[in-house]
């Protein structure tokens, strides 16, 4: 295998894509060059958009153009944009703005699978007195609608559930649980975080649907949250009108800008069935990568997101893996960059009944737009080299092998 050069740590962006395969695109994506160019021309539109002055009223104009490019990648009017600090804050504003709107009274449902911010949120509403139910996924990672049926009471305000986990890949079933949420009368959000630039987000009938700049090629720390009509949530954060009312603080014109110019330069890929093509022909090419392998399990079954690969090597530690791969050039992770570092299995692969140690044996890859065949196979083979190499010096490759032929 090869080595990392020294050099590396002090490349600019391009020139560490150029150096490293990047995998990781589920924890952060790179800066089209879209979206840099609108950022640095944004910083010199310095007005305030909510000042009625010449130069207040181009930072407007600016703001309005960026609602309304976001607004045709989320699939909402330009005034049912807001704004936000990225999506975590965008999760909290949908549940704990709507229940703060009815004085935290109320029934919540959620599943065992979302987010950190989706799942923390929860945690802080239940510490303040709404009730909170917890739907376990299948197996193969995804919630059965029945479920969250069954869940729902008559006091059930709203349901909330992602569109694809972050760290498996599996796309639930939004569509079908939101008919069954609106026709209890209840509302419904979606954490659109995974899938926003990936998959169609126009035709999601939720009342509220979150997205994250940096997760589809625009900058970190700017997200926004769909917002219907015909809902109120309570702003988190109060002071001067801005965002309607919903979200105080002077807008972010620059992040604001970023995120916009990387949701045009999105929207031509959703809609050409190339793109998803190639895709899943990057993930079957890396799953055939390691078919040379014992005790290789890929967690969640279909229906998945062709970039998102959660994948256990036996008798191997993932965050060892992805450090070795690291030494090599190649970047991954173990499961959701929020729960970097941390030695508890994920929440997500115990939820789907995935044990302790398979779980601490997984490892995420994620591939983005500009991924090619040849970064496939740079990983691909890098990770079997990493894997037998581990297997070896831990003494567990023939006992792995004796293991399998015993069934």
């Amino acid at each position: 295998m090869t080595t990392r050069s020294p050099a590396r740590s002090e490349c600019g962006a391009d020139d560490q894509l150029s150096e490293f395969v990047y995998l990781d695109h589920a924890a952060t994506t790179p800066l089209t060059a879209e979206a840099a160019a609108a950022v640095g021309d944004a910083l010199r539109l310095f007005g305030n958009p909510s000042s009625r002055h010449t130069l207040g009223q181009a930072a407007r104009d600016a703001l309005d153009e960026a609602r309304a490019q976001v607004a045709a990648l989320v699939g909402g009017a330009d005034d049912e944009v807001v704004f936000t600090g990225g999506g975590s804050e965008a999760i909290n504003l949908a549940l704990r703005g709507t229940f703060a709107a009815r004085r935290g009274t109320g029934h919540l449902v959620t599943t065992a699978i979302e987010h950190a911010a989706g799942l923390e949120c929860a945690a802080a509403l239940r510490r303040n007195g709404v009730d909170v139910s917890i739907v376990a996924p299948e197996p193969g990672g995804h919630v059965d609608p029945a479920r969250i049926a069954a869940a729902m009471r008559a006091d059930t305000v709203l349901v909330s559930v992602m569109h694809a986990n972050n760290e498996t890949g599996a796309i639930q079933p939004v569509d079908e649980i939101t008919e069954l949420v609106h026709a209890a009368g209840a509302l419904m959000h979606v954490d659109a975080v995974q899938t926003a630039g990936k998959l169609p987000l126009d035709a999601l009938g939720a009342d509220m649907v979150s997205v994250s700049a940096h997760k589809f090629g625009g900058p970190k720390g700017v997200g926004a949250l769909r917002l219907a009509a015909h809902h109120r949530v309570e702003p988190l954060i109060c002071g001067g009108g801005q965002e309607a009312g919903r979200r105080a603080g002077t807008e972010n014109l620059p992040g604001v800008r970023g995120m916009a110019a990387a949701a045009a330069a999105a929207l031509p890929r959703l809609r050409d069935p190339r793109h998803r093509e190639h895709q899943w022909r990057l993930r079957t090419r890396l799953l055939r990568h390691f078919d040379v392998l014992d005790g290789v399990r890929v967690h969640a079954t279909n229906p998945v997101m062709a970039e998102t690969i959660s994948v256990a090597f036996d008798h191997v530690r993932g965050d060892t893996l992805a450090d070795v791969l690291d030494l090599n050039g190649v970047c991954v992770s173990t499961g959701s960059a929020c729960h970097a570092g941390r030695d508890d299995p994920s929440h997500v692969l115990t939820a789907m009944g995935v044990g302790a140690d398979q779980a601490r044996a997984t490892l995420r890859f994620s591939a983005g737009p500009a991924t090619t065949e040849d970064d496939i196979d740079v990983a691909g083979r890098a990770t079997v080299a990493a894997v037998r190499q581990l297997r070896r010096v831990s003494g567990t490759a023939p006992r792995l092998q004796e293991a399998i032929r015993a069934g």
